[in-house]
């Protein structure tokens, strides 16, 4: 079956630290690059990752689960289109350091799930979760003194960086005399370096983009996979899930090419911006819900389908 292995699985989940290379080399090797890194990353990864939701949501079994949950499933979506809506044009500053909150702690915890899936002993996962939120945590506010109040600047951002580096190391090499060394220290180490860009880039978007293609990987590889079992409990095994495939390469070409809106002088299609916006926070939201592996219905429709 395409992409499904353990091969597969460890370059693709538990360290798809190749993604983030490629973009920081083209990033700073490749000269005029910047503009179509940003375009290509958005449109090859980022945008179907967000559209997967949409495929992986709208599943046979899970019809019955929406309508009965419909305040979780359907109303209160509907109230975030809305605060989408109102905050970006009434609000705007605010809205997008609460997008970027969200968005941070959104990929954290994805992290920390992948975390909990592949390392079965429970005082090392939670090393794992530990660590991984301090970590997403001291990167947001790294972000925030840099962009937002800009207090780090280039008079300190080497020392920063020597601090951080310095107990980055610290913490993988207690956790290898801890735990011993395995492959689940590729995981942390992926999960904690995720939003560690935001300490050296000039512009915040290769903050958020150029670690998270390893979130964006994972998401995709994961989401392939469920929903190619799914199909297999009704049918044969299938070599290639178009169906998915098919979506995300669509819902991936209209969105990034919205997000391209944000740049035109026109307020009026300037204003497009937020509708892939508004996809990213139902991405947030709904992840939220078909990942809770403590709701039965959950376990039996996704979890059942990642090993």
């Amino acid at each position: 079956m395409f992409i499904i292995g353990k091969k597969t699985d460890f370059y693709l989940i538990k360290f798809p630290f190749i993604f983030p290379l490629i973009y920081f080399f083209i990033l700073y090797f490749v000269n005029g690059s910047e503009a179509y890194l940003v375009f290509f990353t958005l449109l090859l990864l980022a945008e179907p990752h967000f559209g997967a939701t949409w495929p992986f949501l709208i599943y046979k079994n899970n019809f019955t689960k929406i309508l009965e949950d419909k305040i979780y499933y359907l109303y209160l979506p509907i109230l975030i289109v809305i605060f989408c809506v109102s905050g970006f044009f009434k609000f705007n500053y605010l809205f997008l350091l609460i997008f970027f909150a969200v968005n941070l702690f959104h990929v954290t915890r994805q992290s920390s799930g992948i975390s909990k899936l592949y390392v079965k002993n429970k005082k090392e996962a939670s090393f794992h979760i530990n660590f991984i939120y301090f970590y997403g945590i001291l990167f947001f506010l790294i972000g925030i003194l840099r962009f937002y109040i800009p207090i780090i600047n280039g008079e300190n951002i080497y020392l920063m960086n020597i601090l951080i580096i310095s107990s980055l190391l610290a913490c993988f090499i207690f956790y290898i005399y801890r735990f011993g060394l395995s492959s689940n220290i590729q995981t942390l180490i992926t999960g904690c370096l995720i939003f560690y860009p935001i300490c050296f880039v000039s512009n915040p978007i290769h903050g958020i983009i150029m670690g998270v293609t390893m979130h964006y990987t994972q998401y995709l590889a994961l989401t392939y996979k469920i929903t190619t079992k799914r199909l297999e409990d009704f049918t044969t095994k299938i070599f290639l899930n178009y169906k998915f495939i098919s979506t995300i390469i669509l819902y991936g070409v209209i969105m990034s090419i919205l997000s391209l809106s944000g740049k035109n002088q026109s307020e009026t299609i300037k204003a497009l911006i937020v509708i892939p916006i508004i996809g990213q926070m139902l991405h947030f939201y709904y992840d939220s819900l078909l990942w809770k592996f403590s709701d039965p219905h959950n376990r039996e429709n996704v979890l059942k389908h990642i090993f």
